[in-house]
């Protein structure tokens, strides 16, 4: 399976890169969405499987609400509201949210810190 996901801005890209594998493309609509951006994602995307993880904040409902005019089939990543955008949202919770969203094969989990066991 060939998978885009789509997000805001380029921290936000840079945020689940560290997240993800390669196999992943990730997009940015860096804030505006255009006729010729538009085009330009769909060019893109190609035949993926589309995902868009936008900010829960105005700016990136009314984003979600543009791309999923565009990509109907698109499935919907969310972060938790109060979190500053998927850029401020823990890696735990944008793990939770990639897993909720059936993309565990492509995670990159983070090293587990060591436990000290008491004595």
């Amino acid at each position: 399976m060939s998978i885009a996901l789509i997000v805001e801005g380029k921290n936000d890209k840079s945020r689940l890169r560290r997240l993800l594998t390669d196999d992943i493309l990730i997009l940015c609509t860096y804030g505006s969405l255009n006729t010729t951006r538009l085009e330009d994602l769909k060019k893109k995307v190609g035949e993926r499987e589309v995902f868009l993880f936008t900010d829960n904040d105005s700016s990136g409902k009314k984003i979600r609400g543009i791309l999923r005019d565009t990509f109907p089939d698109a499935e919907q990543i969310y972060t938790r509201r109060g979190y500053a955008g998927v850029e401020g949202t823990p890696d735990e919770y944008l793990i939770q949210q990639l897993e909720k969203a059936g993309l565990e094969e492509y995670i990159v989990y983070p090293p587990l810190l060591p436990t000290f066991e008491k004595f």
